[in-house]
């Protein structure tokens, strides 16, 4: 009988780390509701809702990345009073419920990611402030996944001849709300680090408006965490300024204990390598594998979209990688497609 492992998903990130362990023809037990037909002894038919827990040999696999929902449907494959065998079903995994997962085959890949997900270490530690005049974005960054948590948008006037009032009310305005952000979406027990990012001035002034609020309110937790935040040039308030924000040098040495930044720094010096020798670095599956089985591979970089790949034989293909070239002394980093360092398709490797 296939092994079973019993996990609780603790937290939004908690639910990608189980949409990455799921593959179709497993098994999965839960908690879910299901709408049952009752009839009454005068021969009323009604229907109520009850919970139960199924047990699904799994079909299909549906994850939202942005509320970070796992829907999981399949066939009924354990006798329940509620629910005939075979039946179809669909299970929204719930945060802070157990649920227990049986395979036939637990590879490498698999078991390496759950370590990671019950790793108290690994948890968001960075968050970003991404911000240019009116437009704001708030992320966090784990491990696993750059979490978009609020994104601000107010619209500024511009200053005119001889008043600006309607330009600073504005701006006042747009500040208080992205400092409303901070406050509500920052965890600052867990996260080491803030950065503040923004293309000239916007992030100066707000760090201006944030601590002379700080102190006028009397915030104790952004007055007793103000050590954490850092100022960074971007290029814009949008999301994808981060990927150049996480490369800056100041960045990445204040970063060096995160795992966010080592991501990263691989990639940039993958990329750094393909350009000055490019015969020390490769890419694509075939040229990949042809290294490996010369055992030159020092490390290799893949991206786990590789591995959700429900063709059995093809997904075995990059778990074989993976086990050799960590056979052979070599090094791999397995990079988040939900994250802003593995957000380009790729699986490539640096020769010894």
């Amino acid at each position: 009988s296939p092994f079973q492992v019993t996990l609780m998903p603790e937290e939004a990130e908690d639910m990608w780390h189980t949409y990455n362990l799921l593959q179709i023809g497993d098994s999965l037990m839960a908690s879910t509701i299901r709408k049952v037909q009752t009839e009454s002894s005068t021969g009323s038919v009604g229907s109520s809702r009850v919970r139960t827990t199924l047990c699904l040999c799994v079909d299909t696999i549906d994850f939202d990345s942005q509320a970070c929902q796992l829907r999981v449907k399949g066939t009924n494959i354990q006798e329940n009073q509620y629910v005939k065998m075979g039946a179809y079903h669909t299970i929204e995994l719930e945060l802070n419920r157990k649920f227990t997962l049986a395979k036939k085959i637990w590879d490498s890949v698999v078991l390496d990611r759950i370590e990671q997900a019950c790793d108290p270490t690994q948890k968001a530690d960075v968050a970003a402030v991404v911000m240019q005049e009116g437009l704001a974005n708030l992320v966090l960054v784990t491990p696993a996944m750059t979490l978009l948590r609020a994104k601000v948008e107010v619209t500024i006037p511009r200053k005119r001849r001889g008043s600006c009032t309607q330009h600073e009310k504005a701006l006042d305005r747009f500040y208080e709300a992205v400092m409303q952000g901070i406050l509500r979406h920052i965890n600052f027990d867990v996260v080491k680090c803030i950065l503040v990012a923004s293309p000239g001035f916007v992030k100066d002034q707000f760090m201006s408006y944030l601590f002379r609020e700080a102190v006028r309110q009397d915030s104790k937790i952004l007055l007793e965490n103000r050590p954490k935040f850092m100022l960074v040039h971007s290029s814009s308030g949008h999301k994808y300024s981060l990927k150049e924000i996480l490369c800056d040098p100041a960045v990445t040495a204040r970063l060096s204990d995160t795992k966010a930044a080592g991501e990263v720094k691989a990639l940039e010096d993958f990329y750094k390598m393909l350009k000055h020798e490019p015969d020390r670095a490769f890419y694509g599956l075939a040229h990949v594998e042809k290294a490996s089985e010369a055992l030159a591979i020092d490390i290799l970089l893949i991206s786990d979209k590789l591995f959700r790949h429900q063709d059995v034989a093809t997904r075995s293909r990059y778990v074989r990688l993976v086990d050799n070239v960590r056979d052979n002394g070599g090094t791999v980093r397995i990079f988040s497609s939900l994250h802003v360092s593995g957000e380009r398709k790729f699986c490539s490797f640096h020769i010894q």
